[in-house]
């Protein structure tokens, strides 16, 4: 027992040594991650002492603000009581998952048939072109993106005037002023503005697959689907459910801009998310401890949802995050 005890304790030695000699001869790659580790805590972690305001009742004023914060007065869970017991909540609940399940029904699959497309083509010229063209919409604006779309779908735009000339429709539609459509535009103009900026991670999945696989198939007989079928898709599944595990966590970060710019009174009954709700009464009505409530709930729930996909996915197929 004792000698089993002593060599246990050996070991531990070692391994403190090797970790030791390991650090030193990896410092320099341990000074580069300093940078960031002060980023995350200033900017990621820091922030985070103001969910604080959540409990409180707080009042701006002139003064010092520190004062103000920690002298407000402590109300605990009054503000998510509010919230929960408005009338609001179901409404912007609903619009912010139906509208966030339908972006990732549809803004999910595009890509990964964009980068199986893609790796199909052999003509390098060509292959650019596409991937610029696919690529460009993620790096406009919302703001210029929302104008475009705002265009197109006016009553006298582009969409409108091609329904109108194959005979569907006799006068304009009125896109953006009818809510029912406006999930199925929201969902449509995020696929276009992010489908070929997440089509590189799948891209670049598929080029680490050794190419031995495929050659095999094509002495097996195998033709182009069925190695798509067989070996690509089997390959890109650990990519595929981990890229899905950070999509379902995002569910009710639906983004500000495009429900704020898409937006109107008229299609408000829709369009209203959590994000935009949290944007009017925080900073348009100076209720700034309810919209911290409110974003807190929203943190909350996306970090349960992460945990219960993650454990999901673990256990049915071993890909996870932690």
């Amino acid at each position: 027992m004792i000698q089993q005890m002593a060599v246990k304790t050996n070991n531990r030695r070692e391994q403190r040594k090797v970790r030791v000699r390991l650090m030193k001869r990896q410092r320099t790659l341990y000074l580069m991650l300093i940078p960031g580790i002060l980023w995350a805590l200033l900017f990621a972690y820091g922030p985070m002492a103001g969910l604080y305001m959540a409990f409180i009742d707080y009042q701006p004023s002139l003064g010092n603000f520190w004062s103000n914060f920690f002298g407000s007065e402590f109300v605990g869970l009054r503000w998510f009581r509010y919230f929960f017991s408005g009338q609001d909540f179901l409404n912007v609940l609903r619009n912010t998952l139906c509208s966030s399940i339908l972006t990732l029904s549809i803004g999910f699959v595009i890509p990964i048939f964009i980068a199986l497309a893609l790796n199909e083509v052999r003509g390098r010229f060509f292959k650019r072109v596409v991937q610029t063209v696919s690529y460009l919409p993620y790096f406009i604006s919302w703001v210029i993106a929302a104008n475009i779309i705002v265009t197109l779908l006016s009553s006298e735009g582009l969409i409108n005037q091609i329904l109108i000339a194959c005979g569907f429709i006799d006068e304009g539609i009125f896109f953006l002023q009818e809510g029912k459509r406006f999930w199925l535009i929201v969902a449509l103009s995020n696929t276009w503005k992010d489908m070929g900026y997440n089509s590189i991670m799948y891209l670049a999945a598929i080029s680490a697959i050794n190419p031995e696989l495929f050659e095999a198939a094509q002495v097996d007989g195998a033709g182009r689907l069925k190695q798509i079928w067989y070996i690509l898709l089997p390959m890109l599944r650990p990519t595929i459910l981990i890229l899905l595990i950070l999509s379902i966590g995002s569910l009710l970060n639906t983004g500000f801009d495009q429900y704020f710019l898409l937006g109107n009174s008229l299609n408000r009954q829709y369009s209203d998310v959590i994000d935009t709700y949290t944007f009017r009464y925080g900073i348009q009505n100076g209720m700034f401890s309810y919209a911290s409530a409110v974003s807190m709930f929203k943190s909350v729930i996306a970090f349960l949802l992460v945990l219960t996909v993650n454990t999901i996915s673990k256990k049915l197929e071993g890909s996870h995050l932690f």
